[in-house]
């Protein structure tokens, strides 16, 4: 089934904030079962260190960088797109006529204190991002992580995690996670549907940069 992107006037991206975080993952517990497609973006503050030493190939060197700065630096935004096995998206809340995304903002960077990569951080002012209102009204990560592993949305074998040129429309704006977790969950479907001829195991557990070389998943 071809994927049709609803209009950006019909999808809302919910912003997600300290006071209404456990509103928000109430509604998520509901709608996991059915929409158990999920694409993530995430907003960090740059690449601001690269290893060093010997790596066996690209690969080690390209996961030993994400995940030194992945462990020492703060998450700004998470964005999350829920959608079933045909690409449709969930409508919730009080106007079920308009499909949901997520957005979550947290409150532990701050640009005052922690270390970023200019470049980046410019680039998320750029597209919107405040980043008093997160330090004053974002979340709590650890609190986050404890819903998210009690949501169903983790640690649930029915659950498909998906990750990051397709004619894919994007709604929102450009570097905040909401908008690009959607873009992430509609160039997900392309893929499938021009590229993968409908078999997605060979991919599964791939990340970009340690990609399947001859055939075989790099990890």
């Amino acid at each position: 089934m071809p994927l049709i992107l609803p209009k950006s006037d019909s999808i809302q991206i919910r912003e997600v904030w300290n006071d209404n975080l456990e509103e928000e993952f109430a509604i998520l517990r509901e709608i996991v079962d059915d929409y158990p497609y999920i694409a993530m973006d995430t907003e960090f503050p740059g690449i601001v260190l690269r290893p060093v030493g010997n790596f066996k190939s690209n690969y080690d060197f390209h996961y030993q960088t994400l995940k030194d700065n992945v462990d020492m630096l703060k998450l700004i935004q998470l964005g999350l797109t829920f959608s079933d096995e045909h690409g449709n998206l969930p409508t919730c809340g009080d106007d079920d006529e308009r499909f949901c995304i997520w957005q979550f903002n947290f409150r532990e960077f701050n640009v005052n204190e922690d270390v970023f990569a200019n470049d980046s951080i410019e680039l998320l002012r750029q597209s919107g991002i405040d980043f008093k209102r997160n330090n004053e009204n974002g979340i709590d990560a650890r609190r986050f992580g404890e819903l998210l592993m009690s949501s169903g949305i983790v640690l649930n074998d029915n659950v498909h995690w998906l990750a990051e040129l397709l004619e894919v429309e994007r709604v929102g704006i450009c570097h905040q996670a909401g908008s690009d977790s959607l873009l992430t969950s509609c160039t997900f479907r392309k893929l499938k549907e021009n590229f993968f001829s409908g078999s997605l195991e060979k991919y599964a557990g791939v990340l970009y940069g340690l990609g399947v070389e001859n055939g075989q998943s790099a990890h």
